[in-house]
């Protein structure tokens, strides 16, 4: 392992103590290897002067909540050490009263509580529960010792992990790095070394798999599938079933990941009814009072396939998948190297329903709508499409857009969201789009299928035979296209629906529109008999209406006032010449799709909804 230390990025942080204990924090923060999501813990000693001039020693720690890859100043919480040597001195304390008196003793009342771990060629620290008897037990073990003329440079706080400390923030830092290279030497002496083996895809047991997961969870779940063939190879090991669900590489992680993964074998829903039923057992077995979590698996290890992650959105996602890799990468070491052994699962259970970690969790934002949902959206870098798309993500939902214009991939950015390239009316695209989405976020829960094009206005008898043919290839074709290709997955969504953007034109088409009238008219009869067909299946199915939106590429300046003039109005009157008389606006029809797509919907399918303020033709 290598050091990543650099004198003239160091210098950016500032020479003092904190700056430089800031520095050496984003470092260990950057090597995964080291430090995972919110993991690991930094500190700093120093004396500063209070509010009122005096002197007084302080230890700054790393905040809760702080990530060290991205820690500033701020993220330290300054700790009278007056106080946490009395605190230590304790024969004992509660957690609350610990997170209590140490809030008390910070001298910025606003900054973060701080982290509940204390900070030492080393002394091996025995497994104890994080918090005060944790910091009791270190305090005993260093007591009336000259840790510096012994020598201790480090402490192993066995399944929690390692601190290395100095005087200077860039020695304890490399000591760190020194430490880690040891341990990978004395791995690579015993002969321990990564499988690797090649993946089977199989995208439809994938979508299949989160379905069974999201509805333990009782939640839709992000999958995210790690197909590498290290993931691989360790999912075929032959033992993985056993060693790789012993339980986690620290307890913290089962924050993150419960206990242990799943084992999926051929009959996926068997597999996750059997991961739950061992998980109430587990449950069971130590519980005195809590209320049991959700029995739905974090991640799983799945042969030939791989190892699957799942998460509320996709950064949770992401974040037991980071977990799950390293946890895979050294378990497998572990158990070549000598046998893997994590802690007996009474002490994981009560880090797992520890009242101090759960409160974290409990501290994240309110539901969304859509969260964990994964929405299919065409024609939707611009107009009517993209604010389908953008309320869809506001609403929780991973959004993938497809559209032929080449700006979709940085247009879909704006949103969280991923735009792919896509000419709707080629097949191999339409079914790499789809394939990419599974794999990528494990599954289909939203298709809104709205591309569309308004071809010129003429008359039947003059119009040009590729107008017509173009206009019901992409209003038309390109729908019935997307939606063989697609529904197989649908069926395998959570709340699924299908929404397709039709126009009044299809109740009330004008004169010299005849391609994009009946081309609207027969998708709106495509979702009819979509709605028809999908209702066993629990998939609802509807079409909206919208009628006068003007501010889309189409409508320019020039032909509003073209417009405007032709019916005698301002543009103020054109622009709200429905019976309500209300401006339609793009962002009207995607709230109304998202709404659609939601629970509020959730008995409604064959709906025609229109969103126009009311059209006397059409009413």
């Amino acid at each position: 392992m290598q050091s990543l230390w650099n004198d003239q990025e160091a210098a950016t942080f500032g020479t003092d103590l904190l700056g430089q204990r800031v520095y050496t924090s984003r470092l260990l923060g950057r090597n995964s290897a080291l430090v995972l999501h919110g993991g690991g813990n930094t500190s700093v000693k120093v004396t500063e002067q209070d509010f009122f001039g005096d002197p007084v020693n302080l230890c700054y720690v790393k905040g809760s909540g702080w990530d060290l890859a991205t820690i500033e100043r701020a993220g330290f919480s300054p700790v009278r050490m007056e106080a946490l040597v009395k605190m230590s001195k304790l024969a004992t304390m509660s957690d609350e009263d610990m997170v209590l008196q140490q809030r008390a003793a910070m001298t910025n009342p606003n900054a973060p509580a701080a982290s509940i771990v204390y900070g030492k060629r080393v002394i091996i620290v025995p497994y104890v529960m994080p918090g005060f008897i944790l910091a009791k037990t270190i305090a005993d073990l260093i007591a009336g010792r000259d840790l510096r003329q012994e020598g201790i440079q480090g402490m192993v706080l066995l399944k929690h992990g390692l601190f290395t400390f100095d005087d200077d923030a860039r020695k304890s830092y490399e000591l760190h790095i020194e430490m880690v290279t040891m341990a990978e030497d004395y791995l690579a002496k015993k002969g321990a070394q990564a499988a690797t083996a090649p993946a089977t895809e199989d995208l439809m047991a994938l979508a299949k798999l989160r379905q069974a997961v999201s509805k333990r969870r009782g939640f839709p779940q992000i999958a995210r599938l790690n197909a590498s063939p290290e993931a691989v190879g360790y999912a075929n090991l032959a033992s993985v079933a056993d060693f790789g669900t012993r339980g986690p590489l620290t307890p913290d992680h089962s924050i993150r990941t419960k206990r242990a993964p799943a084992f999926i074998g051929a009959d996926l829903d068997a597999s996750v009814q059997q991961y739950a039923d061992d998980y109430a057992a587990y449950f069971q077995r130590h519980a005195s009072g809590q209320t049991m979590l959700d029995a739905a698996p974090r991640f799983a290890i799945w042969p030939n396939q791989g190892v699957v992650s799942f998460g509320d959105t996709l950064k949770d996602a992401k974040i037991v998948a980071d977990i799950a890799e390293s946890t895979a990468a050294t378990v497998q070491l572990g158990e070549s190297a000598g046998g893997w052994q994590p802690l007996p699962e009474k002490d994981i259970f009560e880090i797992e329903y520890w009242d101090l970690e759960q409160a974290k969790l409990r501290k994240g934002p309110a539901r969304k709508v859509h969260q964990g949902k994964v929405a299919l959206v065409t024609g939707c870098a611009a107009g009517i499409g993209f604010a389908i798309a953008e309320s869809l993500a506001e609403q929780g939902a991973q959004v993938v857009g497809l559209d032929i214009d080449k700006d979709i991939p940085d247009i879909m950015k704006k949103i969280g969201g991923i735009g792919i390239v896509v000419n709707l009316t080629e097949d191999k695209p339409v079914q790499d789009a789809i394939d990419f989405t599974v794999r990528e976020f494990g599954g289909i829960d939203i298709v809104v299928s709205n591309a569309g094009i308004f071809p010129k206005n003429d008359a039947l008898d003059v119009m040009a035979q590729t107008d017509w043919d173009r206009t019901l290839l992409i209003n038309l074709t390109s729908h019935q296209k997307l939606m063989n290709k697609v529904i197989p997955f649908v069926k395998q969504g959570i709340d699924a629906s299908i929404i397709f953007v039709g126009s009044r034109n299809f109740k009330a088409p004008g004169p010299g529109a005849s391609a994009y009238s009946c081309s609207k008219a027969a998708l709106t009869q495509l979702c009819r008999v979509a709605a028809l067909e999908l209702a066993p299946h629990k998939i609802r199915v509807n079409i909206v209406h919208p009628d006068a939106v003007f501010d889309t590429k189409l409508w320019t300046p020039e032909a509003l006032q073209k417009s405007a003039t032709r019916y005698g109005m301002t543009i103020e009157e054109y622009k709200t010449k429905n019976l309500m008389k209300v401006e339609i606006k793009s962002k009207d029809i995607g709230n109304m799709v998202s709404a659609m797509a939601s629970p509020l919907f959730a008995k409604v399918t064959g709906a025609q909804i229109p969103v126009d303020g009311g059209n006397d033709r059409v009413i």
